[in-house]
């Protein structure tokens, strides 16, 4: 975080901020960012109003001065606090004054490290939804060790171990690429047989296992299926096609803590050359899933409860048509044309 805002220099490689070099253009480049460090750069003997009126004369902002502040105070919910000193405040209203000082000059990027450290459960779920709102407007790079606030806010992830980068993706595709047993666990009321013969004969799916009734009537199945395919879509038109209720229904998928541990303790180097041999398979998803669907599944049959016809379950579903949204043009007298 130091060597991306200039704080510090780095010993190799290079910082960009929207094309400005961090060190070669520090003026330009640092115009673009808004830093909340993890103990924010406050004096805690001036009001809220007067520092981040300094804050402004140190940027030289050429945005109305008193609009500006005040737009920003109302952003992080502080413009009721203006006037009062820094240090009667309480940790959670000190923190938004940092994140305060780090938007003025409106700067493209913020830069957040360890924003929610040291705050009560309270606070720290309110500066979570103040950061997903300043995401609607900024690009935000938020650093922290508190896992769930990262899988509760970011959209991507970058994983650092030993100084190097070792994964940079979605939790959703991280998941996917290193979690070895990925299942789903669904629950369904209706005939355990029937449920378990239609989600056996869905294509890609490699196995079900039946996990007892667990309420009067519905029954749980943990399905195996190949990682390369998504099969919810296909379980959930198949289930409720046939009048039967899904009750739930969850992956088992790792969590960002396992992700974490896996990358960055143990065999790390095996974790990192499993994500890195999911990457080179993704060009063949495309020719797996084609080859899934078009594979032969034993016909199977089940007798509906509502005709007494017997069908065949084998075979996947139709989809069912998506019409293009009508286009209406008004004539000058209001009517559709």
């Amino acid at each position: 975080m130091n060597i991306l805002t200039g704080y510090i220099s780095s010993t190799s490689g290079s910082v960009e901020i929207d094309g400005y070099d961090i060190l070669d253009n520090p003026i330009e480049a640092k115009q673009k960012i808004g830093y909340l460090p993890e103990l924010p750069p406050l004096y805690t003997d001036m009001t809220v109003q007067g520092y981040l009126s300094f804050v402004y004369d140190l940027k030289k902002c050429k945005i109305p001065k008193k609009q500006h502040i005040d737009d920003v105070c109302r952003r992080v919910r502080i413009d009721h606090v203006q006037n009062r000193i820094i240090k009667n405040l309480s940790k959670g209203y000190r923190q938004r004054v940092g994140l305060a000082q780090a938007l003025i000059g409106n700067p493209e990027v913020l830069i957040l490290d360890e924003p929610t450290v040291g705050l009560d459960p309270k606070q720290i779920i309110e500066i979570r939804d103040l950061i997903k709102v300043l995401g609607e407007r900024h690009t935000v790079i938020l650093s922290s060790h508190i896992l769930s606030e990262v899988q509760a806010v970011c959209d991507r992830l970058v994983i650092i171990n030993g100084g190097k980068i070792v994964a940079d993706d979605t939790a959703e595709n991280l998941t996917r690429k290193l979690s070895k047993d990925f299942r789903y666990i669904i629950r369904v009321e209706g005939p355990q047989e029937d449920i378990q013969k239609v989600l056996s004969s869905i294509p890609g799916m490699k196995e079900v296992l039946f996990n007892g009734e667990k309420e009067p009537g519905a029954f749980e199945f943990s399905l195996e299926s190949d990682p390369a395919l998504d099969i919810r879509r296909e379980v959930f038109h198949r289930i409720v096609t046939r009048n039967w209720t899904i009750l739930s229904f969850r992956s088992t998928e790792m969590t960002l803590e396992d992700i974490f541990l896996q990358l960055t303790t143990g065999d790390s180097a095996a974790a990192e050359a499993t994500l890195a041999g999911a990457e080179s398979d993704d060009e063949g998803n495309t020719e797996g899933q084609a080859a899934a669907d078009s594979q032969q599944v034993e016909s199977i049959e089940v007798v509906n409860p509502e005709t007494g016809d017997t069908e065949d379950v084998s075979k996947p579903l139709e989809a069912p048509e998506i019409y293009e949204e009508k286009k209406v043009n008004m004539n000058e007298n209001g009517g559709e044309e």
